[in-house]
């Protein structure tokens, strides 16, 4: 009898093992599939710090599931001419969804008025929440601008597949 106890025991903890595996590999499989292949798309926002509307646009490239190169172009409106590329890198950190990431980078500005050109590299600190499913996917972003005259903008806008 206690053999058999024994036995039973082994088996449904081997199951249990097993299918919880099993449950771990589909869901990492939906959460990394939705994440193959490169999005792009385009985005608005507003530098609180330079009191300007943006427009921009961004591509973002998977290096591995957790990880995106992210190139991004914005251009600011108002007087004069101001625009920025930056080139950063998306984390997502393992959550449910990996709707949430953190990023850094790069940031080029080049702003000119009246005959006069100034150019600055600066470096880049980002969060966001991005939808992770379907072909078009909305996203909020906040990004730190930090150095030769540190800013502070949000933008929002949509990727697609």
């Amino acid at each position: 009898m206690k053999k058999w106890a024994g036995r039973t025991l082994l088996v449904v903890l081997v199951l249990a093992v097993i299918t919880s595996g099993a449950e771990a590999q589909r869901r990492y499989r939906r959460v990394s599939a939705g994440t193959s292949g490169p999005t792009y798309g385009a985005h608005v926002g507003y530098n609180f710090d330079a009191s300007k509307a943006l427009l921009g646009a961004q591509l973002s490239w998977p290096i591995v599931p957790a990880l995106d190169l992210y190139p991004s172009f914005d251009f600011y409106f108002g007087s004069g001419s101001l625009w920025a590329l930056n080139f950063d890198v998306k984390y997502r950190p393992p959550t449910t969804y990996r709707a949430w990431y953190v990023g850094g980078g790069l940031n080029y500005s080049h702003s000119s008025s009246g005959g006069v050109s100034n150019s600055s590299t600066n470096l880049n600190l980002l969060t966001g929440l991005e939808a992770r499913r379907g072909r078009t996917r909305p996203y909020v972003e906040a990004k730190l601008i930090v150095g030769n005259g540190s800013a502070f903008q949000l933008v929002g806008g949509l990727s697609w597949r």
